[in-house]
């Protein structure tokens, strides 16, 4: 299982507010050097800790001001063929199979109400799904985050063998 100590937290921190961020700008910042940043940012690409670099795009600003989880109760024997039935719908951002009274949560894009409703009769048309139920986000006080539970799990360790500069966080 791959650990991350603070160092690595505060890398993640600063990639999470500018995924464009220098190795340089970063080491500067941290007051390490550029290899110390550059070999921490290598081995959390390599365990698999950092997945990649993504650009947070405005949905709304696109033409798809509303986002919804819809809940789908399905068939289980179903699963695979339902799941790529899912992820050949444009609108369809995330799939998330789920233990509880709904078998999987799709968090979805859309225009307008209408193209909900439409949405979910595509859905509900993929073989196997049984009923979906819509809710509605009208807004995201948080959005996704993993620096407070990161800044959480490294809080007692150290910067390894690097000496830590003066963090402002």
């Amino acid at each position: 299982m791959p650990t991350i100590d603070r160092l690595d937290a505060e890398i993640l921190r600063l990639l999470t507010n500018d995924a464009r961020a220098g190795v340089a700008e970063m080491a500067e910042t941290l007051s390490v050097s550029r290899n110390t940043v550059q070999l921490r940012m290598s081995r959390l690409v390599d365990s698999g800790v950092l997945k990649g670099f993504r650009p947070v795009i405005d949905l709304a600003a696109v033409g798809m001001p509303v986002q919804a989880l819809v809940s789908v109760g399905l068939d289980q024997r179903m699963l695979s063929s339902i799941v790529r039935g899912l992820a050949d719908l444009p609108e369809v951002l995330e799939v998330k199979i789920q233990a509880g009274s709904e078998d999987i949560l799709v968090h979805v894009a859309i225009a307008s109400l209408e193209a909900l409703q439409e949405l979910t009769a595509s859905i509900v048309a993929i073989e196997g799904v049984r009923k979906t139920t819509s809710t509605f986000s009208v807004a995201t006080p948080v959005p996704f985050r993993v620096q407070p539970l990161l800044s959480k799990l490294t809080e007692q360790s150290g910067w390894g063998r690097s000496t830590p500069g003066v963090l402002d966080g």
